[in-house]
């Protein structure tokens, strides 16, 4: 059994999916899939689904909704022989032993990538990369859902965000400054308040003999930052835009700064 959330809420076993696109049912796995494994009372569960707007007989709705999502599970995997949506204690709990939860495995893959040493600047690159194809777009799909999943959902956008910045930094220590110009601008536009990518852009592009284009990018990220937020870059930004006009040699590669620093004789 595998449960996908990043991207469309896609529940998937044996060949077949069920896909979730909005609905009481989609906040409602998607609920159970934030908690994971974990027993979620009725009463979280009601808040989930209709915050301060709960239906009359809202206990007998809650159990109605969770049969159907349980009849659902239940029709992917039919070899089961007891159902993964079980009652327990005042409250409802989704069994994940055994099954594989897209986000569980970009999280792991993001944890083992920050342990590995400096110096493996490549391998983290290409770890990185193979966790960030696990997204298929927005948490649940950008759908509707209640104050638990939307936690979760914020916490993974996070994730995905220090994973792109450990990943561009990585792509710098490997001298692939070349390659990544083209992601990291189309990430800035995406994101051009991320002050730490508008950093990596801005060293990316100085490698690359493009000075002007660096400091353009320090300028759109004031400029929108002064009209959006009302507030200045970062010290650290500014300091980048400063080494780009001075052509700072901390700027290169450190082989190449190596070099300048110890010219050959």
């Amino acid at each position: 059994m595998k449960f996908l959330v990043l991207g469309q809420l896609t529940v998937g076993c044996n060949g077949r999916e069920v896909h979730f696109r909005g609905g009481l049912q989609c906040a409602l796995l998607a609920a159970f899939i934030a908690a994971e494994g974990k027993v979620l009372s009725v009463g979280s569960l009601i808040e989930e689904l209709w915050e301060d707007n709960p239906p009359n007989s809202v206990e007998n709705a809650l159990q109605a909704h969770v049969s159907r999502l349980r009849r659902k599970l239940q029709s992917l995997e039919g070899e089961r022989t007891s159902p993964r949506l079980v009652s327990q204690a005042n409250g409802y709990r989704l069994i994940l032993d055994g099954a594989e939860v897209d986000a569980a495995r970009f999280s792991d893959a993001l944890a083992r990538a920050r342990l590995e040493p400096a110096s493996s600047a490549g391998i983290i690159a290409d770890r990185l990369r193979e966790a960030l194809e696990l997204w298929r777009g927005p948490v649940f799909g950008g759908a509707v859902v209640g104050p638990m999943a939307q936690a979760a959902a914020a916490r993974l956008k996070a994730s995905r965000t220090a994973a792109l910045e450990l990943l561009f930094d990585n792509e710098l220590k490997r001298g692939s400054h070349t390659y990544i110009v083209p992601e990291l601008t189309a990430l800035v536009r995406a994101e051009g308040l991320n002050e730490r990518l508008c950093e990596l852009l801005m060293i990316a592009l100085y490698r690359c003999g493009r000075q002007v284009d660096a400091l353009s990018v320090y300028r759109e990220i004031r400029n929108r930052m002064a009209e959006e937020l009302g507030v200045n870059p970062s010290p650290m930004l500014r300091n980048h835009e400063r080494a780009v006009l001075a052509h700072d040699p901390e700027l290169l590669p450190h082989e190449n700064h190596l070099r300048l620093r110890n010219p050959v004789s």
